[in-house]
């Protein structure tokens, strides 16, 4: 690990590891609405009634981590959008003093219905999760008809102007020949970051891994050899490493988790629908915020994320084959 790296004087939370968070990504449910099979290939199986955080504990919530000189929050579930209060979610997030960018991530559901409304409400960013640009192959993965309703939506948002639209393809054996070259050849024209994500094992998706799985080194190294130029990193960017071309306008990225030193950049810390920090997506357990954010009490929330992070490994063990306490993605939102 590079320890040479500068301390940025605003932010305040940094491990033993001298890496240095700014970035939380807050899953406010569990419940999501498609069946993917790396995911959730026989739907969600939870009860209806999640008890998610409340307005009052996110903001509780964000307020600390905004004191602790985080600047990025991501909004994940499960699905967002399928939490009633979203827009105030994101007004809470937003109007916190400190924190410069609010995103979301979504598996694309109603997004042309939904998607003027989270500008509306200030969102910066958005993540939309397309597995392929086939209908039928996106419908064999997420058991959903809806692509050609989020491709609509995309195009619309871009016309009106918002171009801050990431795009999340999780790479699958099966289905390459549907997603690399056709989704590259997509963004040729528009200013879309691509994001291919390298699968990765869960406590439920053994099989399926085993199977679909492929290195994302492969496609690193098919953009170099296409003259892909790798673009610098931002302190509080997320995992890709992101490549830019003379002839494309828009941009691709590789998450390539099983890669060497992967966590060494690791700026992001995560909270479940239930309040439960994970200072990694596959650590063992959680540990319990609800009694600070019941209570209201930054302060000691504050204290007491700053005596977590110490606690944080120094990497993941997948290549041990250790998923820790993750069963599936939608309990963390990834």
């Amino acid at each position: 690990m590079d320890h040479s790296l500068p301390m940025q004087d605003n932010i305040i939370l940094t491990d033993a590891y001298r890496r240095q968070f700014s970035y939380l990504r807050l899953s406010i449910t569990d419940l999501c609405n498609f069946k993917c099979n790396y995911c959730l290939p026989d739907g969600y199986q939870g009860k209806s009634s999640q008890n998610e955080l409340s307005l009052d504990e996110i903001k509780t919530l964000v307020s600390s981590f905004a004191e602790l000189g985080f600047k990025k929050i991501r909004l994940t579930g499960g699905e967002p959008s399928l939490r009633k209060d979203l827009l105030k979610i994101i007004e809470i997030c937003k109007s916190q003093l400190g924190i410069e960018r609010v995103c979301i991530t979504t598996n694309g559901y109603k997004l042309n219905q939904f998607l003027p409304e989270w500008i509306a409400a200030g969102i910066d960013q958005v993540n939309i999760s397309i597995d392929s640009l086939s209908p039928e192959q996106f419908e064999l993965i997420t058991s959903s008809s809806d692509l050609p309703m989020i491709m609509a939506a995309i195009h619309s948002a871009i016309e009106d102007g918002f171009t801050a639209i990431k795009i999340n393809t999780v790479l699958l054996r099966e289905h390459l020949d549907s997603q690399v070259k056709p989704l590259i050849d997509w963004v040729k024209d528009k200013p879309i970051a691509l994001r291919f994500i390298e699968l990765m094992q869960t406590g439920e998706n053994t099989e399926l891994f085993n199977r679909q799985h492929v290195s994302a080194n492969k496609i690193k190294s098919w953009l170099v050899a296409q003259a892909w130029n790798k673009k610098n990193r931002s302190i509080h960017s997320g995992p890709a490493i992101e490549y830019e071309h003379t002839n494309y306008l828009g941009s691709v990225g590789i998450i390539a988790p099983y890669s060497k030193n992967f966590c060494d950049s690791c700026n992001r810390l995560r909270v479940t629908a239930q309040g439960q920090l994970h200072l990694c997506l596959f650590s063992e357990d959680g540990k319990d915020l609800r009694p600070f954010l019941q209570a209201g009490d930054v302060a000691q929330l504050t204290q007491f994320l700053r005596a977590s992070i110490y606690e944080k490994l120094p990497k993941h063990y997948l290549q041990q084959q250790q998923t820790g306490a993750t069963r599936n993605f939608s309990m963390l939102g990834g």
